[in-house]
């Protein structure tokens, strides 16, 4: 539905690989919808580079789309730019059942200085008051999270700031990567640390992601969940727990008990 990027994050070099946002047409995504649900799609996942960034608004591209397709059922989005949340999305997240209610966030750090030198438009606060409006609009909601550890220059009381970060946004599936320097950057040019330092950054900042995952996943035992089974006998909640479901089918749906978790993966019954 888009692709490219118009902004210069000092660590990205995907404008210079994917070239100015474009954004398709409305009409061209409303029938690669209808495509899909001819051939048996149960769920609907809206990708590209920045979405957020989508012409016309993404929020009003989710209300078009589910008032154009009354089979769409289930609408998910991927990865979004905190910041360009607007408003029409947020009147979504709060009163339409149809839009999953799980947010992956570009968020990268969760320092304020460290987000100037990644050029990044967000601070910090703007994160966190992020998620608390999305927490308030619907209280299912899970967050996820893109974070980088081990910038250029960052310090260990920087790092402790980022690792902080997942409790203060409520972080349940955290993608940490090891900062790596791009070919042309501004990053690449900044005073780089160690590499055993910045594996070890990431190492810290993935345990304790997980820790908060499986606390998570843990907290949803004995609860009744919405649940599509994508394979056979795996799926996800509506907020994207992975569930293992015996006797499942491929694009079954419904109600399930959940009966236990492993740390990883949840285990459930048809409810």
């Amino acid at each position: 539905m888009q692709t490219g990027c118009d902004h210069r994050c000092t660590f990205c070099s995907i404008w210079q690989a994917r070239g100015p946002s474009i954004s398709l047409p409305f009409e061209a995504i409303r029938d690669a919808v209808a495509r899909e649900i001819d051939r048996g799609a149960k769920e609907i996942v809206l990708t590209g580079v920045d979405i957020t960034d989508y012409r016309g608004g993404l929020g009003r591209l989710c209300q078009r789309l589910l008032a154009a397709e009354a089979r769409l059922t289930r609408l998910r989005l991927s990865s979004l730019d905190s910041i360009e949340i607007d408003e029409d999305l947020f009147e979504l997240i709060a009163g339409e059942p149809r839009l999953m209610p799980h947010f992956h966030l570009s968020l990268q750090a969760g320092d304020e200085m460290i987000l100037k030198r990644m050029r990044r438009r967000h601070s910090r606060t703007d994160a966190v008051r992020t998620v608390e409006h999305i927490k308030a609009a619907r209280s299912d909601a899970s967050i996820g999270a893109d974070l980088i550890a081990g910038f250029p220059t960052e310090t260990e009381e920087m790092a402790l700031n980022s690792l902080k970060l997942l409790d203060d946004c409520d972080v349940i599936a955290a993608h940490v990567f090891p900062f790596s320097p791009r070919p042309n950057t501004p990053a690449a040019r900044m005073q780089q640390l160690e590499r055993e330092l910045v594996k070890a950054r990431a190492a810290r900042l993935r345990h304790a992601a997980a820790a908060r995952r499986s606390r998570w996943l843990e907290s949803l035992v004995g609860t009744v969940q919405p649940i599509l089974v994508e394979g056979d006998g795996v799926g996800h909640t509506d907020n994207f727990a992975p569930v293992a479901i015996r006797g499942a089918h491929r694009a079954q749906s419904g109600q399930a008990r959940i009966t236990g978790s492993n740390g990883n993966q949840l285990t459930a019954v048809w409810a």
